[in-house]
């Protein structure tokens, strides 16, 4: 006999499951919802766990620096970090938290210091306090004299030999203590981590690499330059194997707060409006520290000719520029995308692939690419059309070949964004403009153009903006040369972002106030042009809505 069917009232189930129905619905979601909850549980747990890890890490070199003001805001965010993402209300500060957070770190925070740094003298020479100073004079004229102690010395590092903090291991001659000295001071180390050579010289340190002859040698202006203060004076090395404690010839004396030569009786008085010891012929220590100057840095950029005359030229250039790099590629890319809009031409899709290939180039790549494309002797460009010129030993063929190399990297964006925009316009409008007896030309004057610059406008106030400050453009390519007799700090063809780069990290010696200065000029000339640009579209927006 066959069994009943279960029908939909049927109480047949399979054994060990529970009925459709039998739980109530809140049990039934808590109990699928279980796995996410956990997830999510476990989630946070970690985070917060890598929070209390960073802010821990962070804390001690603000105790150590007694940096109390920011150890209070460290725990602070921490505390609030916590009390956030551990109590089950304010569900919208979640999200908005982090992303603010990242925007205070790696936007706000740098813009800030780049403004305060404006007003400082901050820069080689300047880096550090008033004692700091005292002690770089008082270290940089040691000199041996009868009488100075002289060391055994083994040179090492902590770390790799090439790359690894210098340090000096001297044996006293009359005691055999071994101690390890760097720019912080000498400090005594255990007989039982060091093993010394008859004659004093430390073979191996625990903690340490002891460099042989030849790796000491690549090193050896490092090994010159380092002084290892001492309460007599200082340790300076002669050689690579002895050292000598010498005295120094200059010392501050608090009294006048001026700093005093021993052997020639000149002194040094401080300048604490420069941050600096000044003689009284004008004659400064390179020593100094750093003191807020005013407006100092933005009226040197404006008056000294040594800086203005530089950044005025460079400014033009730096216009012309931008505006040639946006517009060429602009006109360029518009044009072709115009071209292949037509539905008269066939393949536009191979055509389309084979455009945009310089820009799924990398562009660090493809610049140096060109750089060497553009060589006067073996590069393509002469050899292709049988030329011999100077591209990058003149000023005009050197912006020139600049503008060349930007219009070849950016019209096929410029293309990209043309025939998304074109696909956006009705066709019914051009058509409208033919049936009224208008040109090709007219209908793309008065409709086409018009209705393009509406949609584009903003990408191109943005690639303005970029290219105003596209330091690879040129740092890979000519490095802001050709560069005048008179002056190797600003070439021909350098941006204001590349004077200012090497104002900043030059070989003639870094001036960060400076370069923080003109930073501050850069973000206002662009912001000021963006700005007016942005106005002027949202009028044309409103003619054409």
């Amino acid at each position: 006999m066959n069994a009943p069917l279960s029908g939909p009232g049927s109480a047949q189930q399979a054994p060990g499951r529970e009925p459709v129905g039998s739980r109530p619905p809140g049990q039934r979601a808590a109990r699928d919802h279980a796995p996410t909850t956990l997830t999510g549980l476990a989630v946070k747990v970690v985070l917060l766990g890598l929070t209390a890890g960073i802010a821990t890490w962070a804390a001690f070199p603000l105790v150590e620096a007694e940096k109390w003001v920011g150890l209070a805001l460290l725990a602070a965010t921490t505390a609030g970090l916590f009390y956030l993402y551990l109590t089950p209300r304010h569900i919208p500060a979640k999200y908005l938290v982090p992303g603010t957070l990242f925007l205070i770190a790696f936007q706000v925070f740098p813009v800030l210091y780049t403004a305060s740094t404006a007003f400082t003298n901050f820069g080689d020479g300047h880096r550090g306090t008033k004692d700091d100073a005292v002690v770089a004079i008082q270290t940089a004229s040691v000199k041996q004299v009868p009488g100075s102690v002289e060391y055994a010395l083994s040179i090492a590092t902590k770390g790799a030999p090439t790359a690894g903090p210098l340090v000096f291991l001297v044996t006293d001659p009359s005691t055999g203590i071994v101690s390890v000295g760097d720019a912080e001071g000498l400090r005594q180390l255990d007989p039982a981590d060091v093993t010394v050579a008859p004659g004093g010289k430390v073979t191996a340190a625990d903690g340490y690499t002891v460099l042989n002859f030849g790796q000491a040698g690549a090193r050896g202006q490092e090994i010159t330059d380092l002084v290892v203060p001492t309460a007599g004076g200082a340790i300076r090395s002669t050689g690579l194997t002895r050292a000598y404690e010498g005295k120094a010839v200059r010392a501050y004396d608090a009294g006048c707060d001026c700093v005093r030569d021993s052997e020639t009786g000149k002194s040094w008085s401080a300048d604490e409006e420069t941050g600096s010891f000044v003689a009284a012929d004008g004659e400064r220590l390179a020593q100094g520290w750093k003191v807020n100057v005013g407006l100092s840095n933005f009226s040197r950029v404006l008056t000294d000719p040594n800086i203005s005359g530089p950044f005025f030229g460079t400014l033009i250039w730096n216009f012309g520029f931008a505006i040639g790099s946006t517009g060429l590629t602009f006109l360029l890319g518009m044009a072709i995308a115009l071209a292949l809009h037509s539905p008269r031409v066939r393949g536009t899709n191979l055509y389309r692939v084979l455009l945009i290939l310089p820009y799924a180039m990398p562009s660090f790549a493809m610049l140096l690419i060109w750089r060497d494309m553009f060589n006067t002797d073996f590069g393509l460009v002469n050899n292709l059309f049988g030329l011999g010129v100077d591209w990058f030993g003149q000023d005009w063929s050197a912006r020139a070949a600049v503008l060349l190399v930007q219009l070849w990297l950016g019209y096929p964006y410029m293309f990209l964004v043309a025939t998304g925009a074109l696909q956006a316009i009705p066709a019914e409008l051009t058509e409208a403009t033919s049936v009224d007896g208008a040109s090709p030309w007219q209908s793309f004057r008065a409709v086409t153009l018009p209705l393009l610059l509406v949609a584009l406008s903003p990408l191109l106030i943005a690639s303005f903006a970029y290219n105003f400050n596209n330091i690879n453009a040129i740092w890979l390519t000519t490095e802001g040369g050709p560069f005048p007799a008179d002056n190797p700090r600003n070439g021909a063809t350098d941006l204001l972002i590349t004077y200012t780069y090497r104002l900043a990290f030059g070989a003639q010696g870094a001036e960060y106030g400076t370069a923080a200065a003109v930073s501050i000029f850069i973000f206002a000339i662009v912001a000021t042009v963006s700005a007016i640009s942005f106005r002027r579209t949202r009028k044309q927006e409103e003619v054409y809505a």
